[in-house]
């Protein structure tokens, strides 16, 4: 175990010393890494892996006091969880973090063993596909999980232009729109970047192999199907091309004309288990389903509309997709992380209970919401607002 050890440390030290990315993505300043377990949860290739890194290099302890492990590693293939913690505390250590938990086997009895007696402090990160909420060792009372979305349009543009925006509150910006358009576009064009950003500008990746970012992509995404889906769920061979033949579907369907007979026959399923997909594709961040708001959280009710996680993946899928449905999509995911949102009788979101958003180009208008207390036009195309007509890019600046 000791020469194990050496091995895992300097490996570790290794990876901590070596990263050199200096952008901090924006749950890197929510966290409290004060907890004694934090659970890390999004999607492939959002930043989870750098966020660890930079928090281990700036942590004042020696370097045989932090140690980073991936739960995929070979070196560590016979051992359990709770063995190499157990080992780290003996020796010393102070802040274990664990990388692709979901590639452990029964990692939530591992985890509450080590909470439960070793005094260590433990930080984990995997898939959003992740059930901890239901798990049989009952996590959820334990670890504090932060659920982490790729980049907002604020972080692209901060990246991509080396200046510092602030976050606004979604009640301030359907309040207050027009000044802090206003404001913002002191600083840059909105427009010139708006539309890289929905094409590539969701993962952190892009900004370090440009080039094939798309071939990147369909890559990340296939390992999400291929590998940490079915580390997390029981499934079958056949299932995992039914789940790409899916995501190929849903790419090319309106969100508004989803219809779950039709697509049970193409792929050749029954109803029941497409359902059963396309709760496993939205627990993954491959896609972002829409309910009704009264119709509730059961996996077996059909989604009132159905897109791709966010709009990259439209790009690197289908390339044809349609611009309200890209609009869609970018509002959608935008709002999806701190915000309740649902589908209403009029309009194209609810939010919070309380605002109807109706999204569209730069011409839409208030038909369809116009009689609606807090309704609000969200316009693509334009830089700066007017009255309750928002422009889409500022709902960018959410987080």
């Amino acid at each position: 175990m000791e020469d194990l050890f050496e091995i895992l440390i300097e490996n570790s030290t290794r990876l901590i010393t070596n990263c050199q990315s200096s952008y901090e993505r924006y749950f890197t300043k929510v966290i409290n890494f004060e907890q004694k377990m934090i659970g890390i949860v999004g999607a492939r290739g959002v930043g989870k892996t750098t966020a660890l890194y930079q928090y281990l290099k700036k942590l004042d302890v020696g370097y045989d006091k932090k140690l980073y492990i991936s739960a995929d590693m070979i070196e560590i293939s016979d051992l359990s969880l709770f063995e190499i913690a157990k080992y780290f505390e003996l020796y010393g250590g102070k802040v274990l973090v664990i990388d692709e938990i979901h590639k452990s086997k029964n990692f939530e009895i591992e985890l509450k063993n080590i909470y439960d007696r070793l005094n260590l402090q433990v930080i984990f990160s995997g898939s959003s596909a992740l059930k901890l909420e239901h798990s049989k060792a009952d996590l959820s009372r334990r670890a504090v999980i932060y659920k982490v979305q790729g980049l907002s349009f604020r972080e692209f543009l901060e990246m991509k232009l080396g200046k510092s925006f602030d976050i606004y509150k979604l009640e301030e910006i359907t309040s207050n729109h027009i000044a802090i358009s206003a404001d913002l576009i002191k600083s840059f064009k909105p427009l010139e970047y708006f539309k890289e950003y929905l094409q590539v500008g969701y993962y952190p990746f892009y900004f370090s192999d440009r080039e094939s970012y798309h071939d990147k992509l369909e890559s990340t995404i296939n390992t999400v199907i291929e590998v940490d889906l079915p580390s997390i769920f029981t499934m079958k061979y056949e299932n995992i091309t039914n789940l790409k033949k899916l995501v190929k579907l849903i790419c090319f369907s309106e969100p508004y004309t989803i219809n779950i007979s039709e697509l049970s026959n193409k792929i050749g399923i029954h109803r029941d288990r497409l359902y059963m997909y396309i709760d496993y594709l939205s627990r993954g961040s491959v896609f972002l389903p829409l309910k009704a708001k009264s119709k509730g959280d059961a996996i077996f009710v059909k989604p009132s509309k159905l897109y791709l996680h966010n709009p990259n993946l439209y790009y690197a899928y289908c390339k044809t997709a349609k611009k309200g449905t890209i609009r869609e999509c970018f509002f959608a995911n935008a709002l999806s992380l701190n915000h309740d949102i649902s589908y209403p009788k009029q309009g194209d979101f609810v939010v919070n209970d309380r605002y109807i958003f109706e999204v569209g180009g730069a011409k839409k208008g208030y038909k369809q919401i116009k009689d609606i207390t807090s309704s609000f036009v969200v316009a693509d195309d334009i830089e700066i607002g007017f009255g309750s007509k928002i422009p889409l890019w500022l709902f960018g600046f959410l987080y």
